[in-house]
């Protein structure tokens, strides 16, 4: 597969470039070409050969229309560079730094690519182990369970969705997690991808082995903000963005998972929403201002029904109200 490669510019030095590259990786490259010029690439010593009647404009084309088609190179003249830009990059998965992490059957759980791999390992009789009980772990051993893999949960704290739930409805999901066939292991400190050729199981720190055929990373998300960085933006965990969702550059601006506003980053759909309203409302003119999300979660697990947003632990001026009915599996605390 190509590497993708964007020149900005459709000038002589560009032109010469395409045909070095040619030259030297033919194929190597999908190169896109843009020009803010309505025309091919030309030699501007010519000019004044033009502007004497000694040369024709077509006549100083540097290359053809063909010579482009056939370095398969894609122009993209009469387009300015972009006096605007926005950011959404999005984020990475974390994946632990763990001995054996590089074999064959280790995953992450956060794009389509990430599911190929799960959709053709995932059958009855496959061993399964994912490693986080937030939100993607919980999401990534239901879909394995429910394709049939032998599924187990591992999670470094003593409860799920440790930032979301406190302890009692924390014990209420695990339990019914292990009621759909899911194994939950908590406290659990992951220590070692075991195999040579192909993932053979996990290690726990105190020693225990969990066999298993995949293994999948699902330990949250870190903001990409490498684009940023090397563009010498100001960055901290995301790319920084005012009210405005405007970074340090007014005319470039960051939304969603790559962008930290006042200190905080969010990985949840609902704050990127409200981004995007926000800056679409100040390019077409207005004066939005982005004020921070409330984070609320829902868990998309199917029969497992969970909510939480704002605050869970309270403090000596909170007032709990709680109803909780074991035997109906309810639980609810405001």
């Amino acid at each position: 597969m190509s590497d993708p490669l964007v020149i900005v510019g459709n000038g002589m030095a560009a032109a010469k470039l395409c045909e070095e590259l040619g030259a030297r990786a033919l194929g190597r490259h999908a190169i896109a070409v843009i020009g803010a010029e309505p025309c091919l690439a030309y030699n501007r010593v010519l000019l004044s050969d033009v502007l004497a009647g000694k040369a024709s404009a077509i006549g100083t084309e540097l290359k053809s229309a063909d010579w482009w088609a056939r370095q398969g190179v894609t122009l993209i003249y009469g387009t300015p560079v972009a006096t605007l830009l926005v950011l959404a990059t999005g984020s990475h998965p974390i994946r632990l730094p763990l001995p054996g992490a590089h074999l064959p059957g280790v995953t992450a759980f956060r794009d389509l690519a990430h599911v190929s791999t799960l959709l053709a390992a995932a059958r009855p009789g496959t061993r399964a182990v994912v490693i986080g009980g937030g939100l993607l772990g919980l999401e990534a051993a239901s879909g394995l369970a429910g394709a049939g893999a032998q599924t187990t949960l591992v999670h470094l704290p003593d409860r799920l969705m440790e930032r979301q739930l406190d302890a009692p409805a924390a014990a209420m999901l695990r339990r019914a997690v292990e009621a759909r066939g899911i194994e939950v292991l908590l406290g659990a400190s992951s220590q070692a991808i075991t195999g040579a050729d192909h993932v053979t199981g996990l290690q726990l720190a105190d020693g225990r082995v969990i066999p298993a055929d995949v293994v999948v990373m699902a330990c949250g998300v870190r903001p990409n903000a490498d684009l940023a960085r090397a563009a010498g933006l100001a960055c901290n965990r995301g790319v920084l963005v005012d009210d405005g969702l405007a970074t340090e550059d007014p005319a470039i601006f960051a939304l969603g998972e790559c962008a930290e506003h006042r200190g905080q980053t969010y990985g949840l759909v609902a704050p990127a929403y409200a981004q995007a309203r926000v800056l679409a409302a100040n390019l077409a003119g207005g004066d939005a201002h982005y004020c921070g999300s409330v984070i609320s979660t829902n868990l998309k697990v199917s029969g497992v029904h969970v909510f939480s947003a704002g605050d869970i632990t309270g403090g000596p001026d909170c007032e709990d109200m709680t109803l909780s009915d074991r035997g109906l599996g309810l639980y609810r605390r405001l």
